[in-house]
């Protein structure tokens, strides 16, 4: 196969793991296929000293990537779904997810204490407004202050003594080879992850047939199912990471079970709401879930979040 293509990808140790990961695959299912990797560094990467939240959200991750497509210095972008928009740029197309990973969050602290056992006042850091509602939600003794950078820059801080723990996603660190570096995994039923937390997605032209072709066969039909479920929530919801929105999909034998939370920055209100169906019904089984948290009060909480953004 005498074909050749270029993945865009940031400059993120984690996300060059995931763009060397995805060119491995490629190489493993086309033989004699030329894959290189275009490094960039996008605007999300240069903004480190203010939250995700009042630049704009995880989309700045991607923007400078899905230009790369667009103007043809690319073919292909690799992304963690987590980051990805609801809606996301005319022309492109995100159909291929790999196999899901850990999809949960990990508490990583100092001294070992689980999350339970950190004293009151402890300070934890996280640039995600989500896990800051789910955290004061649990424990509002605690301090949360916020913490940008790549997940080498936030362990460092954390090591530096700048907090007393740090809240980080379980499959960035797992790929880094700094799983021994978890002190706990948060999980359900307490705590929700980001809606496709885990999940690595592959993102391309959609009048490009070739590189659709190419990395379709990478794609994994169970992670496409609670993907779809997921990103129906957050679409419904016009959520981003603007809003403290955790989502989290499980499909077993056919049918997804799919829980949704949105909570209150400060952790004071949370509204959950769960439900069932088979799995030809995810983006139905979103839109249901999604409705039954506006039914509950979430539009006041996204609309309030957002405003204090503009703030």
């Amino acid at each position: 196969m005498n074909q050749h293509l270029k993945i865009a990808t940031r400059k993120s140790a984690l996300a060059l793991w995931q763009a060397n990961h995805v060119r491995s695959l490629l190489l493993e299912a086309h033989p004699g296929i030329g894959v290189d990797l275009v490094p960039i560094v996008t605007l999300g990467d240069r903004i480190i000293d203010r939250p995700l939240a009042q630049i704009g959200g995880k989309g700045l991750f991607l923007k400078e990537l899905e230009h790369a497509l667009l103007e043809g210095t690319a073919d292909l972008a690799v992304h963690s779904m987590k980051d990805v928009p609801a809606e996301m740029a005319p022309g492109l197309v995100l159909e291929c997810v790999l196999p899901r990973a850990n999809p949960y969050d990990a508490l990583v602290s100092r001294d070992g204490k689980l999350f339970s056992k950190l004293p009151p006042g402890s300070r934890i850091g996280t640039s995600s407004l989500r896990r800051r509602a789910q955290l004061l939600a649990l424990r509002p003794d605690l301090v949360v202050e916020d913490l940008r950078g790549n997940v080498d820059t936030r362990l460092k801080k954390l090591d530096e003594g700048g907090f007393d723990a740090i809240i980080l996603a379980y499959a960035g660190l797992q790929r880094l080879g700094w799983e021994q570096r978890i002190t706990e995994t948060l999980g359900p039923p307490d705590w929700l992850p980001a809606s496709t937390q885990g999940i690595i997605g592959l993102q391309c032209r959609q009048s490009d047939h070739r590189i659709n072709e190419l990395i379709g066969v990478l794609s994994d039909a169970d992670t496409e199912v609670v993907a779809r479920a997921e990103r129906t929530v957050a679409r419904v919801l016009g959520a981003s990471c603007q809003v403290p929105l955790a989502v989290h999909a499980v499909l077993n034998n056919g049918v997804i079970e799919l829980n949704a939370c949105v909570g209150t920055s400060n952790g004071d209100q949370t509204i959950r709401a769960a439900d069932v169906a088979p799995f030809t019904d995810a983006v139905a089984l979103g839109e249901t879930v999604a409705a039954e948290l506006v039914r509950q009060g979430a539009a006041g909480i996204i609309n309030e979040a957002h405003n204090q953004q503009l703030q």
